[in-house]
C-alpha cells in the first residue's frame, strides 16, 4: 500500500477554506482535473487525459472539516482512501492536509503530484502561504 501526504498553510479561516475544499462538486476549482459530478454519495471526477474515475464519499464532516473518498470499480485500484483535513491554525489560517493510501502502491505517487498541485492552486486561490511537501513513502 502506498502511502502520501502533502500539505499546505493557507492565510485564510479554517471556514473561508472549508467552503471550497468542503465541497465534493467543486474539487476542479483547485485540483487538477477538468470536472466533477456529484450524486448523492458517489462522485466522478474526470482527467484531462480524457480518463474517468468512479469515487464513493467516504466522509464528509463539516464539524471536524474532513472530506474522506474512496475510487471504486476501477480494474486498476485495489483499494483507495484519499482524506482532505482542513485544520485551524489561528483566526486567520490553517492547514490543509491531503493524504492518500493506494494499491497498487506505484498510483500513489501519481496523486501525491496532483495533491501538491492542487495544494499549491489553492495557495493561490488564497494568496498565501509555500506549499509543504509533507511526507510520504
Amino acid at each position: 500500500m502506498g502511502t502520501v501526504r502533502r500539505h499546505a498553510f493557507i492565510e485564510r479561516s479554517a471556514d473561508v477554506v472549508w467552503e471550497l475544499v468542503g465541497d465534493p462538486a467543486r474539487l476542479h476549482e483547485w485540483f487538477p482535473i477538468t470536472s466533477t459530478r456529484v450524486e448523492g454519495k458517489k462522485r466522478w471526477i474526470n482527467l484531462p487525459s480524457g480518463l474517468s474515475f468512479e469515487e464513493d464519499i467516504v466522509t464528509l464532516d463539516h464539524d471536524l472539516r474532513r472530506f474522506q473518498y474512496s475510487i471504486v470499480n476501477n480494474p486498476i485500484v485495489k483499494s483507495h482512501l484519499g482524506t482532505v483535513d482542513v485544520i485551524p491554525d489561528g483566526p486567520d489560517r490553517c492547514i490543509v492536509i491531503y493524504s492518500t493510501d493506494l494499491d497498487p502502491e506505484v498510483m500513489a505517487l501519481m496523486i501525491a503530484g496532483a495533491a501538491g498541485a492542487g495544494l499549491a492552486r489553492l495557495q493561490e486561490i488564497f494568496g498565501s502561504g509555500e506549499p509543504g511537501k509533507g511526507e510520504g513513502r
